[in-house]
């Protein structure tokens, strides 16, 4: 078979401009798909860290704000809060040290918190995540046959936490309650989210 009468340019001219076409397209298929793997504006800003003015939180309250879709308490102890707290015995805690990482490294002692007067919990139980009540009162507890310090109560299974969100020991949950990461930008308002040392 001869090639008379087919012009080389011709055919040169046309591989190149399909295989052009054809890579343009692929690109404009590319950029939309590598595109959806970015987290969208919402799930951005859900992932935010929150600002939480504190200035209005009686001692004894506890008000809550949305962190990543999840419920953040922050509670303002009494001194006989703190000291209930503080005299819990270990024995009775399933982890009263925190040594399984359920809190910033920063975040230390008894009290799981930056200031003794104010903690900062994540409002669900490790169990199923199940959002447990606040009784702080030591009284509060009324199906407790032993000494209640006060703290939170998970109805659905049972769980209680003391007034740091450390699990008491043969409940149902695993582990305390989680402190996330959170620092003070002044006196009155507490950022969720956000570790100190990210600002």
């Amino acid at each position: 078979m001869t090639e008379r009468g087919i012009n080389k340019g011709r055919r040169r001219f046309l591989v190149g401009a399909t295989s052009v076409i054809g890579a343009v397209g692929m690109v404009g298929v590319a950029v939309p798909f590598v595109a959806s793997w970015q987290p969208s504006a919402r799930a951005r800003a859900a992932a935010a860290p929150v600002q939480a003015d504190i200035s209005k939180l009686h001692p004894g309250q506890r008000m809550t704000v949305e962190w990543r879709g999840r419920p953040v308490w922050i509670i303002r102890r009494t001194p006989e809060m703190i000291a209930r707290t503080e005299t819990v015995a270990t024995e009775r805690l399933a982890d009263p040290d925190s040594n399984h990482p359920q809190q910033p490294a920063y975040v230390q002692g008894a009290l799981r918190s930056i200031k003794p007067e104010v903690g900062v919990l994540i409002g669900l139980c490790t169990h199923f995540g199940c959002s447990p009540l606040y009784r702080p009162e030591p009284d509060a507890q009324a199906d407790s046959n032993d000494d209640w310090s006060g703290g939170f109560f998970c109805p659905c299974h049972g769980s209680r936490f003391d007034l740091a969100g450390r699990v008491y020991t043969g409940m149902p949950a695993p582990t305390n309650l989680e402190v996330p990461p959170y620092h003070y930008l002044n006196d009155t308002i507490i950022v969720v989210g956000e570790d100190k040392e990210a600002v």
